[in-house]
């Protein structure tokens, strides 16, 4: 299934995106709906007011998770071209709810940064709350995936070890548009990631390159702190990014920025000055 909160003239609305509609699901949000412990049965069976396709306006597909964990240094082929050796456990960072974007709104460039780079990603939801998982547990409670794009101030990320600053500017990151919801048990999500800039393809790789698969993750940050339903983990992204490049290359006023993992999504979202 396809599951998004859409916005209407009535506020937020949960809904299935089936192949001709979209079908409300009783609830403001995919937070809401995430919460019910029977949210899969509910959201097959939901069956309210309908919206067609053309048009909707994509919120985040959780609009305000309590969590939103990124991951970096997480891509094999990506690592070990650097020289590096594979990372041992993950490298976790955060943002914050007001960072996050619809699948097709403007991003906002960060106020006096003039380094604002790309990173695709695969992100995945939360769908049953979870602590010191074992791995079948944490397959279990992923609800599904979706499209993440981490865009990050570079020149702030650097200014100091620790890198939340670059991370989490306000209407900076991309989600959705929808969440593709995965069956408890499924194997790791094996997809081409890819992003363009302007048409110009800059990263592209497969997510079954990840050093610490979805499950992985889940199972990791649970040790550390009780994951509920409706947060999101960005996965981490592939070689490509504008910083890396010679000379580096970064986005722009007007910069269209289309992030695609295929079988799951695609955002597409323009660059607007704050």
């Amino acid at each position: 299934m396809r599951l998004a909160t859409i916005r209407t003239a009535d506020g937020t609305r949960a809904v299935r995106v089936d192949d001709d509609a979209a079908v409300e699901l009783g609830h403001a949000d995919l937070g809401g709906l995430l919460r019910r412990p029977d949210w899969r049965s509910e959201a097959a069976a939901g069956d309210g007011p309908r919206h067609e396709l053309a048009g909707l306006d994509y919120a985040p597909p959780v609009p305000s998770p309590e969590k939103i964990l990124c991951v970096g240094l997480n891509y094999r082929n990506h690592i070990l071209e650097m020289g590096r050796e594979l990372p041992e456990h993950p490298a976790l960072f955060g943002k914050f709810a007001r960072a996050l974007v619809g699948a097709h709104d403007p991003v906002t460039l960060p106020a006096g940064s003039a380094a604002v780079d790309w990173e695709a990603e695969l992100g995945v939801v939360i769908g049953a709350e979870v602590r010191h998982a074992t791995p079948e547990q944490a397959r279990a409670a992923i609800a599904g995936y979706t499209v993440v794009n981490d865009v990050t101030a570079r020149d702030f990320q650097y200014r100091s070890p620790q890198w939340l600053q670059g991370k989490t500017f306000e209407a900076s990151t991309p989600v959705g548009p929808w969440l593709v919801t995965a069956e408890p048990g499924d194997a790791p999500v094996s997809s081409e990631l890819t992003c363009t800039v302007d048409g110009e393809l800059m990263q592209k790789a497969d997510t079954a390159d990840l050093v610490f698969d979805p499950a992985a993750l889940v199972a990791y940050i649970s040790q550390i702190i009780t994951l509920v339903p409706g947060d999101l983990i960005a996965t981490g992204t592939p070689g490509g990014v504008g910083h890396a490049r010679k000379p580096p290359r970064y986005l722009t006023e007007g910069s269209e920025l289309v992030t695609r993992i295929e079988g799951i999504g695609e955002c597409r979202n323009t660059l607007v000055r704050g």
